[in-house]
């Protein structure tokens, strides 16, 4: 056996133009018949290596048997097209996540719902989408 190896470990790097935040976290307002979960639904918007994410966290409840604009998006935020995610919803006969779509209007609205497998509650923490 040798000596240990004594060379020193390359330095971390930034991904190009590292991180930021573009839009800092704001309320998302929710349509009637929604009710914000303990985490309040927020939306902001960073910018990764360059690329602009649209990001979202929180929950909300309701009783969604069908696809249910949940509310909007503040008038501070844009999307320059439809954005779309996948999230956690209540699990019922083995079906345990919903689309939640951004439209250009500001519009939210989440997918999935059925009159046999309502959606009770969505969970935003997952939601992230490349804006461009």
């Amino acid at each position: 056996l040798g000596a240990p190896l004594l060379a020193t470990p390359a330095a971390a790097v930034d991904a190009p133009g590292g991180i930021g935040v573009v839009h800092d976290w704001q309320p998302l307002t929710l349509a009637s018949g929604v009710t914000a979960a303990v985490d309040v639904p927020a939306v902001r918007v960073v910018k990764i290596a360059g690329t602009d994410f649209l990001q979202m966290r929180g929950g909300f409840t309701g009783q969604f048997s069908a696809d249910t604009v949940i509310g909007s998006m503040p008038t501070t935020i844009t999307v320059p097209k439809v954005v779309r995610a996948v999230c956690p919803r209540n699990n019922s006969a083995g079906i345990n996540s919903c689309r939640v779509e951004v439209h250009t209007t500001g519009r939210i609205t989440v997918f999935g719902g059925t009159t046999a497998n309502d959606i009770t509650w969505v969970t935003l923490d997952s939601y992230s989408a490349v804006l461009a």
